[in-house]
């Protein structure tokens, strides 16, 4: 007997989702260590990003945090909810995104996800959930905003 063959999926199936139906996230803080090491990583040193004494003349008067680490840290908050567990397939587009504020580090950010169109593939056995995604700080403040369409797993179907 294989060691895996108890797994059982815990995310959500195409069926799962509810349009209008938010899933709120954890919450995580940014520290300044993720900007350092997403500059590293991206090769992105940009000033806003790096330059202390550039970010004094700017309105935000410290490093500010990239948008698509952001983009990532939302992503990573939609993993660890379980949603995605076993039943994600792929993410197909990303439409609309948009940043709103400047996060900082010491800011602390969650999502809400709200399904908004379903829509099931030809094979009839995955579907494409397109929700709109807000990733919101500490203050309730809208930080960022996006329409992300994943695709996931049909429920498998049942002996009767």
């Amino acid at each position: 007997m294989s060691v895996h063959s108890g797994y059982k999926p815990r995310g959500m199936y195409f069926e799962d989702f509810m349009i209008g139906n938010s899933i709120v996230t954890s919450r995580r803080t940014v520290t300044l260590t993720d900007i350092v090491n997403f500059a590293c990583l991206s090769g992105d040193h940009n000033a806003p990003h790096i330059d202390h004494e550039f970010c004094k003349t700017q309105s935000y008067g410290e490093p500010i945090a990239h948008g698509p680490l952001i983009l990532a840290i939302a992503g990573g908050l939609q993993c660890l909810s379980g949603i995605n567990d076993g039943t994600i397939v792929a993410m197909t587009g990303l439409d609309e995104w948009r940043m709103h504020l400047p996060v900082k580090a010491g800011d602390t950010i969650h999502a809400v996800i709200t399904p908004k169109i379903k829509k099931l593939t030809s094979s009839g056995i995955k579907g494409i959930v397109t929700c709109d995604r807000l990733v919101i700080n500490q203050r309730g403040e809208t930080v960022h905003s996006m329409v992300i369409s994943n695709m996931y797993k049909c429920k498998p179907h049942q002996p009767e």
